[in-house]
């Protein structure tokens, strides 16, 4: 078990090695020079220079990588270009109400997305599961921020019931989570269908049935439990989608989150707070997948069997499986 985590965490620090590596060669290829945006295109080429050398842009590209990963590993994100302040502290103030929306949005889909997908498995080519499909593929098609923004034009300009702005009180968070759950709903009913669908036609359900027992306890003691184990994965996995896609809804809801901040450090050329940004919310991401695995290592057996099995091969004593002769 502990190779399984060790292996999973080592995997989680390549992929924000390269998550790092992308963005910092996309801003640096990026044709926008950024001294033209902070001083002005119009500056002095003296003052232009002297910019340059102070934000460290006058060194060769590799020079500028290593520096900034050797700043990384320090755990400092840099300082904005921007605002002259530190970006960790920014991302930090923001994050609650970004972590706040997207658990929020996940316990929304998780409540309605797994029940629809029972009701769909179980009465399968009913009515009901007609109209459950149906509602899954139109939520897997439908864009978040077009949601968002009909959401605001019908409860907020039209009904007045909701505020289309900000989250100061608890009524501003229920469209832009209704707007960033619908997604996660669609994918959890649909694979929670399917889950279920696969469980409840294995032989163990057959005999269950056979045997008299009452459908409602088959479904509900035997066949749930089963059909949950690849739920539980599809949940995180749409954690840390949410906590990627929350960052388009907070900029259409005007909420000041990681994700507004990234706007605003895109359209100022903020290199720092735009590696921070995307960096901070991949070790997120990559955090909740650590973690569902982990769960998923204790949830199916398979897996920790896989792993104690490797685990006595190591240790076999070197005279087993063959006989000494004298």
């Amino acid at each position: 078990m502990a190779k399984y985590v060790i292996k999973r965490f080592l995997m989680m620090i390549l992929v924000l090695f390269g998550v790092l590596f992308v963005v910092f060669s996309i801003n640096y290829i990026s044709p926008v020079d950024p001294v033209d945006v902070i001083v002005g295109a119009d500056a002095a080429p003296e003052i232009k220079e002297m910019k340059r050398q102070e934000l460290g842009l006058d060194q060769p590209y590799w020079a500028q990588l290593g520096n900034y990963i050797k700043q990384v590993l320090t755990g400092s994100l840099g300082t904005s270009w921007n605002t002259k302040t530190d970006v960790m502290n920014d991302i930090l103030t923001r994050f609650p109400t970004t972590l706040k929306m997207s658990i929020m949005a996940i316990a929304l889909a998780t409540a309605v997305g797994i029940p629809l997908g029972i009701i769909s498995a179980v009465k399968q080519n009913s009515l009901l599961d007609y109209i459950c499909t149906f509602l899954a593929l139109i939520g897997a098609s439908m864009p978040s921020f077009w949601l968002g923004l009909m959401l605001i034009i019908g409860f907020s300009l039209n009904l007045g019931w909701l505020p289309a702005t900000g989250v100061a009180t608890w009524q501003g968070y229920i469209l832009p989570v209704i707007a960033i759950g619908i997604y996660p709903i669609a994918t959890i009913t649909r694979t929670t269908r399917a889950s279920m669908l696969e469980v409840i036609r294995q032989d163990y359900i057959r005999t269950a049935r056979a045997k008299g027992m009452m459908e409602k306890k088959i479904i509900t003691k035997h066949a749930l439990k089963n059909a949950l184990i690849p739920v539980i994965t599809i949940v995180g996995m749409q954690l840390g989608f949410v906590l990627g896609g929350v960052m388009v809804i907070e900029a259409v809801f005007n909420i000041s989150g990681v994700g507004s901040l990234l706007k605003m450090a895109i359209g100022a050329k903020d290199n720092p707070t735009i590696t921070g940004c995307v960096l901070f919310s991949s070790f997120a991401m990559c955090t909740v997948n650590l973690l569902v695995d982990i769960l998923y290592a204790f949830i199916d057996p398979r897996i920790k069997a896989q792993y104690a099995k490797s685990g006595k091969k190591r240790g076999k004593p070197a005279g087993q499986g063959g006989q000494l002769h004298a």
